[in-house]
């Protein structure tokens, strides 16, 4: 009796131990209790912190950025390289970012939204008083926020009309009440581009799919809505564009003619594109121009590496650019001195910090330099990128993470890690807590980049639409294979683990692969193509059945749901993971609980994670923490045994 009393009150003990250990606003199943001693091992590993650029101050030499210093990512203000955060916003869900008015810099405009949704309301934050003013309906999805010449003014789209299309509007935010309907607008992928140097037209662009997208002009006094690129038959990808100073000519990022997206110049009055880098065979993923008019910054994207390039406007001139760590650069933007450029750089040995470049000096400065838990980050893991060939000999690429064979001799266990989008691109960035794995589990991370990523060219981007979708499922079959091969690599023990699309994937891969898989990890995953099209928000379903087929086609509809993991469910024989947001705008939880209880039905294993406060992916800290460790859990029970 004795006996079974100790073992009830252990009992006990345990679950109101793991209580103790999960945040209210999580729901569990499956998971064991975290020890005291492993979340003491893995707690270097999630103190790590990130920072990113967002906006200069127009008159001063200071930026405005994001990081987080508690629980999620909030504005931050600094006065020099290396200088001081000052936190200006203080609120329980993230910020998403925010700009300075862009004249005297005395107040500035942010993006945010509640629990995960997606529904972003903008703000104005008075520098003075840090006073906070709603500038939206606080409901619609409001997106964007572009300033005009001079300040004052922005343009941005919301859903507030109908919940389905993106409208434009114009809110002057020193006169909140100024906010006014523009133009009604029919389908969810509109965006603002930029003001003509005259602030008389608003550049638009309607976003059809990765591979289409079409640019717009807006006559503010007669609101006339014209085309600005040609219609024709070919479908071209216009993904940035800006006004030249003379307000004749737009500089331009498209796939006219080429494989890639390059920089070019287009001539409103004759519909002349020139390219600006014709002999670059890689995409220009982003751009600015210098205030002045004078010089373009651009970054190139090769193999996954970013690129800084500088050119000057008017020859179109390549100019000496200094060479920067190896990395990914985003965010880029000149201050208003001209000489200036601000962005976000990331590295596999440095996490995503906040650097400033001095074109006339060549002179890089780093305004941040984000904690890593008092780990040596240079020490860090660098990636190996691999080519292989697919199943019709198709060639796809990866990135390769080993351990230290020094303190992990022997065949290693391996991760497939897939992106999301599927229009995204794994690159060579920060792992952050993904160097556990690699440090202290030994444990190899294999990245693949399968067709339909982004960064190869146009007709790769294209390999897995609508009725060829299982074909970027059978790159994975590849993956497998190449890894079964390697001699450093234990080809009996692999796990495949993927967000958003990358959790479809996830799902089809144990769908298709159960005997040569150990386990999944699926976050945010598309179980059912079918329920998953029905069930998203409005203002993206169409935007989706570009890429995965319109479900309203009967023949579609029927490969939908054929391909769909849920259809196959019985075929998934071993142990899965789902992580889901209940506030998710873009996957939405149904197609998590649909999976969950199909394999349980089934006789299959399946731990599940829901958090109530989150939506596409974990954003608050406290939440992830809890993901991560289970996350090791998992491994441990599943791939390492």
């Amino acid at each position: 009796m004795r006996s079974m009393l100790l073992a009830a009150s252990l009992a006990i003990t345990s679950m109101l131990s793991m209580t103790a250990q999960v945040p209210e606003n999580l729901v569990v199943e499956g998971v064991p209790a975290i020890t005291p001693e492993l979340r003491k091992d893995v707690g270097r590993y999630l103190e790590f912190r990130a920072a990113a650029f967002n906006s200069w101050h127009p008159q001063r030499r200071e930026m405005l950025l994001s990081t987080r210093f508690a629980d999620s990512t909030q504005l931050h203000l600094v006065k020099a390289p290396g200088g001081a955060r000052r936190q200006l916003t203080f609120f329980p869900d993230p910020v998403a970012g925010g700009s300075f008015e862009p004249k005297t810099g005395d107040y500035l405009v942010f993006s945010q939204d509640t629990g995960g949704g997606e529904f972003f309301q903008l703000y104005r934050y008075d520098l003075a008083d840090g006073k906070v003013t709603l500038l939206t309906d606080g409901k619609a999805r409001n997106s964007g926020g572009t300033w005009a010449n001079g300040g004052g003014r922005f343009a941005y789209t919301s859903t507030r009309r109908n919940g389905k299309d993106t409208d434009l509007y114009v809110n002057t935010p020193a006169t909140p009440s100024s906010d006014k309907l523009m133009l009604q607008l029919s389908g969810g992928g509109w965006r603002v581009s930029d003001w003509s140097p005259d602030n008389a037209t608003i550049l638009l662009t309607e976003y059809v799919s990765i591979n289409e997208s079409h640019l717009w002009s807006f006559d503010l006094k007669s609101s006339l809505l014209e085309r600005v690129t040609p219609k024709t038959g070919e479908k071209i990808s216009w993904t940035g564009a800006s006004f030249a100073k003379d307000g004749r000519s737009l500089f331009v990022t498209s796939d006219q003619g080429s494989e890639f997206q390059r920089l070019c110049r287009y001539d409103l009055a004759s519909h002349q594109l020139t390219p600006l880098t014709p002999n670059l065979k890689w995409d220009v993923e982003s751009f600015d121009l210098s205030p002045d008019g004078k010089t373009l910054a651009f970054v190139s994207n090769e193999d996954g590496v970013s690129v800084l390039h500088l050119l000057d406007a008017k020859s179109g001139r390549e100019l000496r650019t200094p060479k920067l760590p190896l990395g990914v650069i985003t965010g880029l933007e000149w201050h208003e001195n001209n000489r200036d450029l601000g962005f976000t750089l990331s590295s596999a040995r440095s996490p995503a910090d906040v650097y400033s470049l001095d074109v006339r000096k060549g002179t890089l400065e780093r305004w941040t330099e984000s904690e890593t838990g008092g780990l040596n980050a240079q020490t860090f893991i660098e990636p190996e990128l691999i080519k292989l060939k697919s199943f019709d000999g198709l060639d796809i690429s990866a990135f390769v993470y080993r351990p230290d064979a020094r303190k992990f001799p022997g065949k290693r266990p391996a991760i497939i890690s897939i992106h999301g989008g599927p229009e995204s691109q794994s690159r060579p960035i920060f792992q952050a807590r993904n160097n556990y794995y690699l440090n202290e589990l030994g444990v190899a991370l294999v990245v693949p980049n399968v067709r339909g990523s982004d960064g190869y060219g146009k007709t790769f981007l294209t390999l897995d639409n609508g009725f060829k979708r299982e074909d970027s499922v059978k790159d994975i079959g590849a993956v497998i294979d190449w890894i079964r091969k390697d001699a450093a690599l234990d080809g009996e023990r692999i796990a495949v683990m993927g967000g958003s699309y990358g959790g479809y994937m996830t799902l089809a891969s144990m769908v298709h692969f159960s005997d040569r898989l150990r386990c999944g990890v699926d976050v945010v995953g598309i179980s059912s193509f079918i329920t998953f099209l029905k069930n998203t928000q409005d203002y993206r379903r169409d935007l989706r059945r570009v890429e995965y087929g319109d479900e309203r086609d009967p023949a579609m509809a029927a490969h939908l749901d054929k391909i769909s993991p849920l259809t196959s469910v019985k075929k998934i024989g071993k142990p899965l993971f789902v992580v889901q947001g209940r506030n998710d705008p873009r996957v939405p939880v149904t197609e998590a609980e649909q999976m969950v209880k199909a394999i349980r039905e089934n006789g299959g294993q399946a731990w599940y994670l829901m958090a109530k406060d989150e939506g596409h992916g974990f954003a608050k800290k406290k939440n992830a923490d809890f993901q991560f460790i289970s996350t090791i859990l998992f491994y441990q029970e599943h791939l390492l045994k």
